[in-house]
């Protein structure tokens, strides 16, 4: 955009000028629509996400075969939900929330082969496009164990292929960790802000990792190239991809049995508020999409970005998604949430949630190291700071003048003392101890 432009939507727009200053907010999306009118105008549906679900069933055997730590779940790689008591506490106490009903940390920073979300839909993209090859090259056929394609023979098969994407950090673990295991030659192309032990970690596994010293989006764009210049190159592409997100949705229908064991069942009477840190918005876009179509408008889903990188409210309070970037409106796209680091949000995402996203926030680094510390002293359990975003909705709660506007504009101010909270985190499980100890000791003004 040129700056004439980005001048008068400033003008015109509270809320992109809000951001632009890096202040810290809660937007309300004025185009959500209740569940049942905006299902027919999504270009997937609940059908595409069982579709999605039965391919990583089917996949188990190959999974538990090359990672031997997910045997005891049978293959499946899920995440604990974990109530959250003493931290519901400590944001009540130290940051005067008024946090009603329940808190639980979704704990996908500990998920198996990746620890971090985008095992699931990094995971899932590889294996669909592995089914895929197999199935039309005869490696599999209707019926057989996919545990074939563990043997040398299937290896040597799809060491041919290649498999690249662009990521500023987890989501190039999952797709390198994984394809790697398939046998492919594995390309991750990684934006300046990816962490160093990250590199060190994807390269251990025989990764080939290409450093660029630009953002996320220049790092897409150079992967994207690349990857079409080979006929024999799969892209995976975190701003457009229908698989990624389906392979996170699948996340909210394994949500429904954890929450009934923890005698949790949302409705009209018993709201769900879930909270997700956003980078490009993949990963929350297709969770808080599985959300809705498992529990329709008793789910309130919002995103969280850091001040200097919130893309997504930028796309949307915007209305021009992928057209603007948060550079045009002077921000650098740096942050210490690295995973969140994104300076332009994935269009596709940004659409969809028009009519299903609740809101987003946005908040300054300094906030994640503390409740990073907040978490590990409280619970005795460590995220990454970026996975920490998740607490800021709830640790808002009765103090900002627009919670208190969301919650009487949908009639849930006499139903919050049967509410369900959920802080989503994202990544952690692999931070090597010597750099969880500098995060833990980090402190910004």
């Amino acid at each position: 955009m040129d700056k004439e432009q980005v001048r008068k939507l400033m003008e015109e727009n509270p809320t992109v000028r809000a951001l632009a200053e890096e202040r810290e907010i809660l937007w309300l999306n004025s185009k959500l629509a209740s569940f049942e009118t905006a299902r027919g105008g999504l270009p997937l549906s609940m059908a595409d996400v069982d579709d999605a679900e039965a391919r990583l069933a089917r996949f188990a055997p190959f999974i538990m075969k090359k990672f031997p730590e997910t045997a005891e779940a049978g293959g499946i790689i899920e995440s604990e939900l974990r109530e959250a008591a003493a931290m519901k506490e400590r944001l009540n106490e130290k940051y005067g929330a008024k946090i009603e009903g329940r808190l639980f940390v979704k704990m996908d920073g500990d998920l198996p082969i990746a620890g971090s979300i985008k095992a699931r839909g990094g995971i899932y993209e590889v294996l669909k496009h592995t089914e895929e090859l197999a199935l039309e090259h005869g490696l599999l056929r209707e019926g057989d164990s996919y545990e074939k394609l563990a043997s040398d023979e299937a290896r040597k098969f799809f060491s041919q292929y290649t498999m690249q994407v662009g990521s500023t950090g987890n989501l190039g673990l999952s797709i390198g960790i994984m394809s790697a295991a398939v046998g492919y030659n594995a390309v991750v192309h990684m934006s300046a802000d990816a962490r160093a032990w990250k590199k060190a970690l994807l390269r251990s596994h025989g990764v080939k990792v290409i450093e660029y010293d630009t953002d996320y989006s220049e790092a897409v764009k150079q992967g994207r190239a690349q990857s079409d210049a080979d006929p024999k190159s799969y892209f995976v592409d975190d701003e457009n991809s229908k698989n990624l997100f389906l392979g996170y949705a699948v996340a909210a229908k394994r949500l429904v049995p954890q929450l009934k064991a923890l005698g949790v069942a949302p409705d009209a009477e018993h709201p769900l508020f879930v909270y997700l840190p956003c980078g490009v918005g993949g990963a929350p876009g297709g969770v808080a999409f599985g959300l809705k179509q498992m529990f329709g408008d008793a789910v309130h889903c919002f995103f969280i970005e850091p001040t200097q990188a919130p893309c997504m409210v930028l796309g949307m309070a915007s209305g021009l998604h992928n057209g603007i970037a948060v550079k045009d409106v002077g921000l650098t796209g740096l942050t210490h949430a690295d995973g969140l680091a994104v300076g332009r949000a994935s269009g596709f995402v940004g659409r969809v949630m028009e009519p299903l996203l609740s809101g987003g926030f946005t908040l300054r680094d300094a906030k994640l190291y503390e409740y990073m510390r907040d978490l590990l002293e409280t619970e005795n359990a460590f995220i990454e700071p970026g996975s920490c975003a998740a607490f800021e909705g709830p640790a808002l709660l009765g103090r900002s003048e627009e919670w208190r506007e969301y919650i009487e504009a949908h009639g849930l101010a006499e139903k919050m003392k049967n509410a369900a909270h959920i802080a989503w985190a994202t990544g952690g499980r692999l931070v090597p101890e010597e750099i969880r100890k500098e995060y833990i000791a980090t402190r910004l003004a």
